[in-house]
């Protein structure tokens, strides 16, 4: 700029209010400092969300210079490195899933620590109800301390680490339900059998609660959402009345619509029980339990199980929408909750289920809008493929994309 344009507009300065000028200079100022401020702010805000404390100054200003060379994602796994993002943020995240209050106020236990392991060992999320595998402490130092031993009857080893501040990150360690609980192997199903989903969810009843929880916590879908009273009744069991009430048409019009597609879903679980007297899983192989013909006389002429032999009814009709895989090792029928498990995780909407639960924690809001959904949806589409079902570049995309917030 030559001197002549200088002083020009020195002499436009002078000519202003004294009290405009000085405003307009706060202002500038103001915006300057915002400006030089916004990544770190940025920053802090990635970390407070994701670690819930507040970042030391070497990582905070590791944080903004990653946000300041275009890699607010990188930011964020910083964050992830905080042993909160583990012993909090992410306990609190998986406990709702684990009780039927959906509560986060509930101690922490194996099925908790088992979704903590598998984010922090990049486990894919695609075995989450399938795998062979339960994370635990057993052995582990603890402030000069060791917590008791994983046991099949309580979840007192959970509880102690909880209550004894251990650094979950640090201290969890992989292993098989096969040899900490002794389940046969086709037998295990990921986090539905862990002993804490077993006795929130396997207990009395009829195993339903089973299938309508995994269906709330992990496709983010009611029962009441996938109503269809178009599919076939002949797998819904002697204990569901075809007349409530007198009245036909309820059943029709209502009970059908979710009992043709959860009652042959859920036989997968026949030959699981919590015993309460016990406090264990059982599994009776071969055998379905007897909670299975409760109230057989409700309708006689009704399905009878005689095994742990699922099909997926959903696949076909208006369900269909739920994004079924079409890999042929899932051909929308099995045996057992293992091969269950694997279905609903092969569906679009076990991922992107997993995509929005992450946004919601990162961003502190489910999505709202046209852009958001997006943002959801071109996160899936990375999450099951290049992602490889990987939690925490989740976790750190929503975030980078929250930022700003």
């Amino acid at each position: 700029m030559s001197n002549e344009h200088n002083r020009a507009g020195s002499r436009r300065l002078a000519s202003l209010p004294l009290k405009t000028v000085i405003t307009a200079t706060a202002l500038t100022f103001a915006w300057s400092s915002a400006c030089l401020a916004d990544s770190r702010d940025q920053a802090k805000r990635i970390h407070d969300r994701l670690a819930g404390t507040p970042p030391s100054a070497l990582v905070l200003d590791a944080m903004a210079a990653d946000i300041d060379n275009n890699n607010p994602q990188a930011a964020a796994m910083r964050a992830m490195d905080d042993p909160a993002f583990y012993s909090v943020t992410l306990k609190n995240w998986a406990t709702p899933w684990t009780n039927r209050d959906r509560t986060v106020f509930a101690p922490l236990n194996d099925y908790t620590a088992t979704v903590i392991g598998m984010v922090r060992d990049d486990v894919g999320f695609d075995e989450l109800l399938s795998a062979n595998l339960v994370y635990h402490a057993n052995g582990a130092n603890v402030n000069g301390s060791t917590p008791p031993n994983y046991s099949t009857a309580s979840n007192a080893h959970y509880e102690w680490l909880e209550n004894n501040g251990a650094d979950l990150q640090a201290v969890l360690v992989s292993d098989t339900q096969t040899q900490v609980t002794g389940l046969e192997a086709g037998a295990t199903a990921g986090v539905m059998t862990t002993r804490a989903a077993a006795e929130a969810f396997f207990v009395a009843g009829t195993n339903r609660a089973m299938f309508r929880f995994t269906l709330l916590n992990h496709m983010c879908t009611d029962l009441e959402q996938v109503k269809d009273t178009t599919r076939s009744p002949d797998r819904i069991r002697q204990d569901v009345s075809r007349s409530p009430g007198g009245d036909s048409r309820l059943f029709q019009n209502n009970c059908v619509g979710c009992h043709t597609g959860m009652d042959p879903m859920a036989q997968a679980f026949a030959y699981y029980n919590f015993n309460e007297a016990s406090g264990q899983l059982e599994y009776t192989a071969g055998v379905p339990q007897p909670k299975y013909f409760i109230n057989g006389q409700t309708f006689s002429p009704g399905y009878v199980t005689p095994d742990d032999s699922w099909e997926n009814y959903w696949r076909t009709g208006p369900n269909m929408l739920l994004g079924w895989s079409e890999s042929a090792s899932l051909p929308g029928k099995g045996n057992g909750a293992k091969s269950m498990g694997e279905e609903l995780a092969g569906s679009r909407t076990f991922a992107s289920c997993q995509v929005k639960k992450a946004f919601r924690l990162a961003c502190l809001r489910d999505p709202v809008d046209g852009t958001d959904r997006q943002k959801v949806s071109d996160m899936t589409d990375t999450f099951t493929t290049s992602g490889g079902y990987l939690m925490k570049p989740v976790f750190a995309e929503a975030a980078a994309y929250c930022m700003g917030e």
